[in-house]
This record gives structure tokens, C-alpha cells and sequence, in this order.
């Protein structure tokens, strides 16, 4: 099949040798001319146009689409095109300005599950360190289908999604987090931390973090929900990143002073909310320092972060240093000291986080890097096509 569009790399290489300044001007072509305007107006579009478009489309009936012949894979695409367009906040919130943010979260009722998850992913990018748009998806009553979605829906991934997106409407939004605890949000984290999905378990120990983070007096309502039960539960998961999640989980418990009786240790030394559990927990931290100790270098090298939490949560409960640290097996060779914060730099949304904290002292994602690599070299490309377009422009002019 032959590649549609502009070969955008002979495009690049052409405007490049023509504006460097290395070779004399020339007279262009016809067919030269030709070329690159096509060019150009291939690359040309109207961002608030496509979305004004998508915008009539998601108002038009279910019904009326699909007697039009179009598919629910035509509307995943065409929800597809839209997530890239609202990767810009500016575009994400003139969304709601030209109509399009109510029929999106209609969506999230679609009788089609890859619609409804679909729609979940494109809200997730609308609200993520937005706050302007957290508070008109709030205001457009949008965390609503999104907790039924998360709480009752058939399909897990529709489920994941949309735990996903409520992460990020609620993420530094008050009136969210709010909104979520009168809810019984918790609960349903907690039926979610009993799913046998280890994807759908992340992203529910990695909300809970946050919200146990930001508010330790949520630590109350975890506990008498039987949470600490499903942590430690969880930290013996198959899955790295389940245990790291629930060990998190369980040293917020552990340092939270917020009850009559945290910070205070019973005699074998537990404190914090995980004093009744001290059996289990030591139990636990044993069974991980062991099988730490087994890993080889390399599974070392990549168990990184649970080492340390295994270690702050011994810390925390008993008041000494893990055996980790006698072993060797907290800080490898190699390996920079002290440890990273393993309590925070959880959350992070992907590209907008990056860019705001791109000074923070921390190793950022390898995706919004290629984004943001992906971004300058169009930026490059389209200020190279500009040159060649005063050129061609002053050409013009001087043969007319």
C-alpha cells in the first residue's frame, strides 16, 4: 500500500538545503512549486474546525449514526483523533466552549464498551493538571458516569478507565476529592483492590496513595473499611508493582498521627494504625527481606523502590533499620545515596507533569520526552517550510 500523505523527511531535507545559506539562490520550478504548496496545505489544519466537526458528530443520535454506516470503530477513531487535540490544555478547554465536552460525557453511556473506555481516556487527558477543565467536567456533573463506570460496569477495562480519569478530575481538586468520599469512593477502592486484575489493582493502590497523602484523616475511613487487611494481603502479589503499591499504602497507615493512639508503639514496637496487624506486617517485611536477598543483581537493580519501602516501613514500625541494610541490599553499588522519596512523585500525569517539573530532581518519563521530541522537530520542520515560503513569496515578487 502506498504511504499517504507528504514524504515529510525529503520535505525537510529539501527546505533545508535550500535556506542554509550553503548553495545560491535558484529559480524554482513549476513542478518545485507545485510540490511544496501541496505540501504545505497537506500539513495545514484547523485544530478548532476538526473539533467543531467531531463536536456535531458526538450530538448526532446513536441510532442516526449507525444508519449512516457509521461503526463504533469509526467513532473510537474519530475519539482517538480528538484525545490529540485536547493534548493541548488550550484545546482541551475551548472544548467545553464550542459544546463538546457534554456529548463526550455522554459517551461515557454508550452502549458499546470500547466506546465508553474510549471516552474515559479522552477525559483523562482533558482534566489531567487542568484544573479549568477539572472544574467543568465537575460542574458538567461528569464525575457521575464515571463512578458508575468504575463502581458497576461488565467490562474491566471500561472499569480501569474510568478510575483512571477520576484520578485525574480529583487529583489537587478539593471540591473532587470531596465529591468521591461522599460517593463511598472508598468502598468501591476496595472492591477494586479485591479484582484479580493486576492493572485495575495499580491504578486503585496508586489513587489511594494520593488520597492518603494529601489527607491523612482519610486514614480513619480506610481502616474501618479493612483496608490495612487487603495491603498486606497485597504486598505478597506476584505483580512488582502491586507490592510496591500496597506497601505505599501501608506505610502512610504506618505514619499517620492523626488517631488517639498513632504514634504511640505497642510492646513489640509496631506503631501508627498497624499496631493490631503487627504480626502479620513482621511476618510480612520477613518474607520480602528473603526474598529480596534471593534476587539476583539484576532483579535487585529493578526492586529498587521496594527495597526502600520495605526498609521505611520497618523503620517506621520498629524504630531501627531493616536488615536490608546489613546485608548490603538497600543501597547497591552503583546506586546513589541517600534513597529517593518512594512516599511521593506518584501520580504524575504523563506529558503536562513532565513539562511543568521538568527541573525536579527526578528521572521523568520516557514517553513525554518523545512527545516533546516529536513537538520541536514538527516545530523545527514548520519554521523551515516559513523560510522557504518568504522565499518563494519574494521570488514571486520579483518576477511579477
Amino acid at each position: 500500500m502506498a504511504k499517504e500523505g507528504p514524504n515529510w523527511d525529503g520535505l525537510l531535507k529539501w527546505s533545508l538545503a535550500h535556506s542554509d545559506g550553503t548553495q545560491p539562490p535558484r529559480n524554482l520550478s513549476e513542478e518545485d512549486r507545485r510540490w511544496f504548496m501541496e505540501a504545505m496545505q497537506a500539513q495545514s489544519v484547523d485544530v478548532v474546525r476538526r473539533m467543531k466537526e467531531i463536536t456535531l458528530v458526538m450530538q448526532t443520535p446513536e441510532e442516526v449514526l449507525e444508519a449512516q454506516g457509521v461503526s463504533a470503530a469509526d467513532i473510537e477513531d474519530m475519539l482517538d483523533e480528538l484525545q490529540e487535540h485536547v493534548e493541548s490544555i488550550d484545546m482541551a478547554n475551548d472544548l467545553h466552549s464550542i459544546g463538546g465536552l457534554v456529548p463526550l460525557l455522554g459517551y461515557l453511556k454508550n452502549t458499546h464498551s470500547n466506546i465508553r473506555a474510549k471516552a474515559a481516556d479522552v477525559v483523562t487527558t482533558i482534566v489531567q493538571n487542568n484544573p479549568r477543565s477539572q472544574q467543568l467536567v465537575m460542574e458538567a456533573n461528569g464525575l457521575e458516569p464515571l463512578l458508575s463506570n468504575f463502581t458497576s460496569d461488565p467490562d474491566v477495562t471500561v472499569r480501569t478507565k474510568a478510575l483512571g480519569a477520576i484520578s485525574s478530575l480529583i487529583r489537587h481538586n478539593k471540591p473532587g476529592i470531596t465529591a468521591f468520599r461522599l460517593a463511598n469512593g472508598y468502598a468501591a477502592l476496595r472492591d477494586a483492590l479485591g479484582s484479580e486484575i493486576a492493572r485495575f489493582q495499580r491504578k486503585a493502590l496508586n489513587l489511594i496513595h494520593y488520597l492518603l497523602h494529601e489527607n491523612s484523616s482519610d486514614c480513619n475511613i480506610v481502616c474501618e473499611l479493612g483496608f490495612p487487611r487487603m495491603l498486606l494481603h497485597l504486598a505478597s502479589s506476584e505483580d512488582a508493582e502491586v507490592r510496591e503499591g500496597a506497601l505505599r499504602g501501608l506505610l502512610e497507615l504506618a505514619r499517620d498521627n492523626t488517631s488517639g493512639t498513632s504514634g504511640e508503639h505497642n510492646e513489640k514496637g509496631t506503631s501508627g494504625r498497624l499496631v493490631e496487624h503487627d504480626e502479620k506486617l513482621k511476618q510480612l517485611l520477613e518474607e520480602r527481606i528473603s526474598g529480596i536477598s534471593l534476587m539476583s543483581p539484576e532483579d535487585l537493580g529493578a526492586a529498587r523502590e521496594e527495597r526502600h519501602l520495605v526498609d521505611s516501613l520497618w523503620n517506621t514500625c520498629y524504630n531501627e533499620p531493616s536488615s536490608l541494610c546489613e546485608k548490603g541490599l538497600l543501597v547497591l553499588p552503583g546506586e546513589d545515596a541517600p534513597p529517593p522519596d518512594v512516599a511521593s512523585k506518584h501520580f504524575e500525569p504523563p506529558l503536562r507533569a513532565w513539562a511543568a517539573n521538568s527541573s525536579a530532581d527526578k528521572t521523568p518519563d520516557t514517553k513525554p520526552k518523545r512527545l516533546l521530541c516529536c513537538w520541536v522537530q514538527r516545530l523545527h520542520l514548520t519554521l523551515q517550510l516559513v523560510k522557504v515560503a518568504l522565499v518563494l513569496e519574494k521570488e514571486r515578487m520579483q518576477t511579477a
